[in-house]
């Protein structure tokens, strides 16, 4: 193949070699531009990769033009892409270019058959059309409300990893219980209208078991270690009372290992805990109504569930990773699979079980939120992708690219790029099912959510794929179809009556921004990051904030804000190597971006309280006056990072280490490191205090009291 520095001269020229051709009518883009003023070309080896997982044979020039010219004579002939979007009332734009005579006939999802598309229902409907010539046609139409509507007025609430919110109750890591608690007090008590829990995804078992919340075995799915044991009613009429003494006593030991002994929280050995419990619960029959709530949970679930419950049931056979099973096993419908699933179908019934009883406790967690006042409720959070070795990856084989990973060009911030370790969806196999996979993933994550948090948002758009084995640099962008992906989003969410947030932090391509607002979906904004980057660089003021997003201090992957302001980050960066400067460099930029910050609160007299040493500012005072530039801006909705309203300095997640930092294994804990309690949190003066602070808003004539809020005008970076 020809050498990359060739394929930059003649993919940016006015005649594209037949290779970038073939990519370009893949939706495969052959550059991309890490900044506004440098353009840089994919390599023709990510470019052929790329197109082989899609299914098209680029691997000589005798066979790129053989697939140029198939695809140019399938455009030809096609009349209509295999999904097609109807906006509101309006009719498909793609109908527009049928030939003037065709027929229509459209089943809807609701059992209705038309002749026109029309005043079409919200749904995704079959689509069959016959042009005068004899040429047909088959499509699924989504049609969608035009946006999501405006959340009406503000709300502020809290952000929290749940792993990381032990109880006096819990088993060694924060669990469903503890979320229904905090979302009680938090409502009740705060006045909170949401809680974000980080993505709730079964996980792939392993020894030890990955701790990312954001690497599942599937999104579709929680995790049953989440499950609060004692809240299962079968648990109360266990026979072995015995046992069951022995299991608290040890989850007794492991809770008071975390909170009083420094330890880790350690997943693999609450899920062991956990895992006995519930097989004792298992053997408790479930009375009439309860197995005819089970029953329909089934028959709702269907074919989705029992591969995840079958996949789970093979893995303690074989092993997590599906790709060293027998080979026939490998396949989700061999007569194989079909074997082993009816000889493990008591292990399939068990984990089945599993999934309803996480099912349930979810639906308990927001209906303690909504009955607690919240307006919202809890916030999900849906991961970019799935563990290339788990339940997902092996029942969708078909919608995954093999061979890719997705993962994020080189930057400005990271010069290597980076690589998720997650298989993209193929934008071709979900176009052709009328984003079935993607429908019923969305449909199970609103059922118990006020709203949904959708991680890397500009995925929906386009897509980093590296090659198996390259590094990240070797990469490309494949594009989505961005329309019908939110299409599909708004029609899940407006019928979930749910806001949906998008986390559009770093690299964001021009209009992507424009078109999620355009379709309601709101934003995220990290105060640090807010700067006037078009002008001096400086802060952004908090009128030119905009109003459709999510404004918090910080997120799971960045520094709590008492670390920030003390500099703790850059010393933790330093002992782990993590610098790219020198340490005296990295303190002197961290304190600058701080002291930009101390000088604009302080002159829209936002920084006051109490005082440390020598007359200064408390940092407690530095973070309320933080939250108090929070609630000037218009953003909708505001969130309080737990860990900061008690002074916590560790992260949760340290982006670039793996077992050098305790990534996703901290509970909560004070400014001296000490572990706090849900329960401690309820009875904390600085908690209280920083809630008072926004309860009120930052005072008469800020801009909001009481969660009323003016508009403000909307600066896009």
């Amino acid at each position: 193949m020809r050498a990359a520095s060739s394929q930059a001269t003649q993919a940016t020229s006015s005649q594209p070699t037949p290779l970038c051709r073939l990519a370009e009518a893949h939706g495969v883009a052959t550059s991309y531009s890490p900044n506004p003023d440098r353009t840089v070309a994919a390599s023709d080896t990510a470019l052929v990769a790329a197109l082989a997982a899609l299914g098209v044979d680029a691997s000589t020039p005798g066979a790129v033009s053989a697939a140029l010219a198939a695809r140019e004579a399938e455009t030809r002939e096609r009349l209509l892409p295999p999904t097609v979007v109807c906006w509101g009332d309006r009719a498909p734009a793609a109908l527009a270019g049928l030939p003037d005579g065709t027929r229509l006939r459209i089943a809807t999802e609701q059992g209705e058959t038309r002749a026109s598309a029309e005043q079409l229902p919200p749904g995704v409907h079959a689509l069959h059309a016959t042009a005068p010539d004899g040429r047909t046609a088959e499509a699924h139409v989504v049609v969608a409300p035009a946006r999501l509507p405006t959340p009406p007025g503000h709300a502020y609430g809290l952000l929290v990893q749940l792993y990381s919110l032990l109880s006096h109750r819990s088993w060694g890591m924060g669990d469903l219980g503890d979320l229904a608690e905090l979302t009680a007090w938090a409502g009740r008590a705060l006045g909170a209208g949401f809680v974000q829990v980080n993505p709730l995804h079964a996980a792939v078992p392993g020894d030890p078991t990955d701790p990312s919340p954001y690497r599942p075995s599937s999104r579709r799915f929680p995790d049953p270690v989440h499950l609060r044991v004692e809240d299962v009613p079968e648990f109360a009429y266990v026979d072995d009372r015995g046992r069951v003494r022995t299991l608290l006593e040890r989850a007794e030991r492991l809770r008071a290992s975390v909170l009083h002994k420094g330890a880790l929280i350690d997943r693999d050995a609450v899920w062991e805990l956990k895992r006995e419990a519930l097989e004792l619960v298992r053997a408790v029959p479930l009375g009439p109504g309860r197995r005819a709530a089970y029953a329909d949970f089934l028959a709702e679930e269907g074919e989705a569930l029992e591969d995840h419950a079958t996949w789970c049931a093979l893995a303690e056979v074989h092993g997590s990773d599906w790709r060293r099973w027998p080979v026939g096993l490998r396949d989700p419908r061999s007569s194989e699979t079909a074997r082993a699933r009816a000889e493990l179908m008591d292990r399939v019934d068990f984990h089945t079980r599993l999934a309803w009883l996480t099912d349930a406790q979810l639906a308990t967690a927001q209906r303690s939120a909504r009955d607690a006042g919240m307006a919202v409720g809890l916030v999900h959070d849906l991961a970019v992708g799935v563990h290339p070795d788990g339940a997902d990856a092996w029942a969708q084989q078909e919608y995954f690219a093999a061979g890719m990973s997705v993962g994020a060009p080189p930057d400005a911030f990271n010069a290597r790029g980076q690589d998720w370790g997650l298989p993209p969806w193929r934008p071709d196999r979900l176009a052709a099912s009328g984003y079935a996979p993607y429908r019923r993933l969305l449909r199970a994550l609103f059922r118990h959510a006020g709203a949904l948090r959708i991680d890397h948002v500009m995925g929906l758009f386009r897509l980093w794929w590296i090659p198996q084995g390259r590094p990240p640099t070797e990469g490309t962008y494949v594009r989505y179809d961005a329309e019908a992906m939110l299409a599909v989003l708004v029609l899940e969410a407006s019928r979930a009556g749910a806001l949906v947030i998008g986390e559009d932090l770093g690299t964001v391509e021009p209009g992507v921004r424009e078109t999620l607002q355009g379709r309601g979906v709101l934003g995220t904004s990290v105060l640090w990051f807010e700067r006037d980057w078009d002008g001096d660089g400086l802060p952004l003021p908090p009128e030119r904030w905009r109003a459709d997003c999510l404004a918090t201090a910080t997120t799971h992957d960045l520094p709590p804000t008492a670390s920030r302001l003390t500099g703790d980050h850059v010393e933790l960066r330093e002992r782990l190597g993590l610098l790219t400067g020198s340490l005296a460099a990295e303190r002197a930029a961290a304190a600058a971006d701080i002291g930009e910050w101390l000088t604009l609160l302080t002159r829209l007299g936002l920084l006051r309280g109490a005082s440390g040493a020598g007359g200064a500012v408390s940092e407690e005072a530095e973070i309320q006056a933080v939250h108090r530039f929070l609630l000037r801006t218009p953003a909708r909705l505001v969130g309080v990072w737990l860990p900061d309203a008690v002074g916590d300095r560790r992260p949760q997640n340290l982006p670039g280490t793996w077992d050098q930092y305790p990534n996703w294994r901290l509970p909560i804990a004070d400014a001296e490191g000490r572990p706090v309690t849900l329960e401690d949190l309820a009875a904390s003066p600085r908690l209280h205090a920083l809630m008072d602070v926004v309860r009120v808003g930052p005072g008469a004539g800020a801009g909001r009291v009481d969660g009323r809020g003016r508009a403000g005008r909307h600066a896009e970076r």
